[in-house]
């Protein structure tokens, strides 16, 4: 059979396509295949950058983005990594971040898994302090007004730090040197990823504790550690921790690192001590400094009331030289200017009423008969004037008045009168039987007093001489009640209880009378003169 006969036997066989050795994959196969390249590949890495875009999801996982200054990358914290991280991812924040390189195929897009982040050198540490300080502040944390004092003599202080470094020594050293006293230590790491936590806690605990319980609530708190760099403190940086000092009631010291170290609770703590040293030389006082005051003060004390008491004694030494001997020298003077007072004062009366006489005098030389006439006669004519027309108001009134009467006579009735009569009658008669059987008994206890009073006026009276007193009278039976009123060889009359003796005055103590005071004669009445007949008398 030729090669043409195979030609017209039927319908030739379709050619196969040519096979393919590229073929064709799904985006689904090509985004898994990069991941798996991308993590066989890398693996962990390191990388360093500045954080920006940070996403905190509800589920709690962390998204962000670090950059530098020619790319960026996107970057997962998963929840549970996110509680382990030394530091809290901020945006701006220069970080070093460890963690496995890997793509998110919804988005075909590359990310890295961060496990571990820290800060990138000390300059990015201060950068987040600076940001936290400035938050911290514009809450008011930092201010002046909210900071307790220190109490001047604590009976308990509570200590903050590390059981077994060289601070609680020197602390301890220090309080027991200057004011010895009940010290409550609260161990816990002061460096770490722990500490800060720790330290929160101890303050929680001091500040829980009840005045009066089991263990002594501490009167001032010390948060205390020795010097170290800052990624050594920066637990002491914590927000946390910084946060739980001021809401602390209990006063707090702040005595974190050197002198030039300066922490986040340096700020908000209630004092801060350059070391922990000072920090126990702040909440004590030097016993022995106190006991030399109170005796310094107590012998000033002393020396000031001896030289008061001194300076009185003195002063009543000189008032004492400048009284006179004898205390009735005292009134001489006084009564010497009286003497001669009363002796001016007859002269002086007598003086006065000349005076007025002799201004009535002058007075009543203006007064004349006609002028009375004068004053009569108009009198008389205004009354003349009033009676001519007091008659017709009179008769008018008179006649109103009756005519009121009758009317007001129409409309009375003597029923009410009756009544009202027989109700006082009724209210007399139950007075009249309230008081008829108290009144012999008040007639008797009226007549005891009287009695009573009967006898003390008789005892009281002056003109009947008593036991052992008599009365001395002049022979016209006037009393004489003091010897003024006596003369040489006056008579007199001794009255006593019994009966009555005649005697003479001899005369005074040194035997020569007083003087008796001169009595201005009686000046006879005044005798009106009889007016002539046909005048009225005016008085």
């Amino acid at each position: 059979m030729s090669d043409d006969s195979y030609v017209f036997e039927g319908p030739a066989d379709e050619p196969e396509p040519p096979r393919d050795n590229n073929p064709p994959l799904s985006i689904s196969e090509l985004s898994f295949a990069l991941k798996r390249t991308l993590e066989e590949r890398f693996g962990h890495v390191r990388l360093r950058g500045e954080i920006s875009k940070v996403n905190r999801h509800a589920s709690g996982h962390i998204y962000l983005t670090l950059k530098d200054d020619k790319s960026a990358i996107d970057g997962v914290v998963w929840k549970g990594s996110a509680r382990g991280l030394g530091i809290q991812p901020e945006p701006g924040l220069e970080v070093i971040v460890t963690g496995k390189i890997t793509s998110y195929p919804a988005r075909s897009s590359y990310q890295i898994v961060i496990e571990t982040m820290e800060a990138a050198g000390a300059g990015a540490l201060l950068a987040q302090l600076e940001r936290l300080k400035g938050k911290l502040r514009d809450e008011g944390l930092f201010a002046a007004e909210r900071k307790q004092p220190i109490p001047t003599f604590p009976a308990v202080i509570g200590v903050i730090t590390s059981p077994t470094g060289a601070v609680i020594r020197d602390i301890l050293h220090r309080i027991a040197e200057r004011w010895p006293c009940h010290v409550i230590v609260w161990p816990c790491v002061v460096q770490g990823d722990a500490a800060a936590a720790q330290v929160a806690n101890a303050i929680r605990g001091f500040d829980a504790m009840t005045p009066g319980g089991p263990i002594p609530r501490p009167d001032v708190v010390i948060v205390a550690r020795g010097g170290g760099s800052v990624e050594d403190l920066w637990a002491f940086n914590d927000e946390a921790l910084a946060r739980a000092v001021a809401a602390a009631r209990i006063p707090i010291i702040s005595a974190v690192g050197h002198e030039t170290d300066t922490t986040l609770i340096d700020f908000v703590s209630d004092r801060r001590a350059p070391t922990p040293t000072g920090a126990a030389e702040i909440a004590t006082p030097v016993l022995a400094d106190l006991r030399y005051t109170l005796a310094d003060l107590d012998r000033r004390l002393t020396g000031a009331g001896g030289r008061l008491i001194e300076e009185r004694r003195i002063r009543l030494r000189a008032v004492a030289r400048g009284l006179p001997a004898r205390p009735e020298d005292l009134l001489a003077l006084p009564r010497q200017r009286l003497d001669h007072a009363a002796s001016r004062l007859g002269s002086g009366l007598q003086r006065g009423v000349d005076r007025q006489t002799t201004r009535f005098a002058g007075v009543s030389g203006r007064f004349s008969r006609a002028l009375l006439d004068r004053v009569i006669e108009r009198r008389t004519d205004r009354l003349s004037a009033v009676g001519a027309q007091l008659g017709p108001a009179l008769t008018r009134s008179i006649q109103t008045r009756e005519t009121a009467l009758i009317r007001v006579t129409a409309r009375l009735s003597p029923e009410p009168l009756r009544r009202r009569l027989d109700q006082r009658n009724a209210r007399l008669e139950a007075v009249i039987a309230r008081f008829t059987p108290t009144l012999p008994r008040r007639l008797d206890e009226s007549g005891v007093a009287l009695s009573a009073l009967t006898r003390a006026l008789a005892s009281l009276d002056p003109g009947r001489s008593k036991p052992g007193f008599a009365r001395v009278e002049d022979s016209d039976s006037n009393w004489l009640t003091s010897a003024a009123a006596l003369s040489p060889g006056q008579a007199v009359r001794l009255v006593f209880a019994d009966g009555a003796a005649a005697a003479h005055v001899d005369g005074g103590d040194d035997g020569t009378a007083p003087p008796a005071p001169a009595r201005a004669a009686p000046r006879p009445p005044a005798r009106l003169k009889a007016p002539p007949p046909g005048q009225g008398d005016l008085f």
